[in-house]
């Protein structure tokens, strides 16, 4: 079998570990709330969360839990989350549904499940989000994030990057770099949530109503943890 017909099947099949029979509505609610808990546990680790001044300044916040990494020789990776961005009186967006897809060549064995989060520092990575897709490192420059109570100690590489990356596995936090990956909008949850022909922009400019609970706690757990 070809190789891009060979990542196409473990990407496949990875997809379907985050699908299933659930009715419209339920499993976004509940991406939604492990969101929220992936957000809530990171944050509450005093030496190794997002710095406090970094979200504070962030235009855009993802979190992607529980991104599935499979392969053999040949890799792939996805998951699926929520993504928020920074309005333009400092509050919280309503999060629109994205999912993250990646592949990888090199010597690999196995499974690996990692939370995955996206701290965008400037607005053309916001811009990015809301076109629908983009990939990291081509469209949008990234780099693995300082970690602990600030950000100072960021590097000259750092301090250039656009979107700052984070992964937590068998409960190590740390930057990770995640070049290649794809960061899309996921138009099926987002409709499936919010109604029938709902855009990004007009999630992110408070244009829907009927938002979950789930979907306000991801909002709310934001404004908390940026609260000066």
């Amino acid at each position: 079998m070809p190789r891009w017909q060979t990542l196409l099947f473990v990407l496949c099949s990875i997809t379907l570990l985050h699908t299933g029979s659930a009715r419209a509505g339920e499993q976004e609610n509940a991406r939604a709330n492990n969101a929220v808990r992936v957000l809530k546990e990171i944050m509450m680790a005093p030496d190794k969360r997002l710095p406090a001044d970094l979200m504070t300044n962030a235009y855009a916040v993802a979190v992607i839990p529980d991104v599935i990494k499979a392969g053999f020789v040949i890799g792939g990776r996805h998951g699926v989350g929520l993504v928020s961005v920074k309005t333009a009186d400092g509050t919280w967006s309503n999060p629109s549904f994205v999912s993250m897809t990646g592949g990888s060549i090199g010597f690999q064995v196995g499974v690996q499940s990692t939370d995955v989060i996206l701290v965008f520092r400037t607005q053309r990575g916001v811009d990015s989000i809301v076109h629908g897709k983009f990939t990291l490192g081509a469209d949008a420059s990234v780099a693995a994030g300082p970690v602990g109570r600030d950000a100072h100690a960021a590097t000259d590489a750092q301090l250039k990057a656009e979107i700052y990356s984070y992964s937590r596995s068998r409960g190590l936090f740390a930057g990770v770099a995640l070049d290649g990956s794809v960061l899309a909008i996921d138009n099926d949850a987002n409709q499936a949530v919010y109604g029938q022909g709902v855009t990004p922009r007009r999630i992110f400019a408070g244009g829907v109503t009927n938002v979950p609970d789930a979907v306000v706690d991801f909002r709310d757990r934001l404004e908390e943890y940026t609260a000066h």
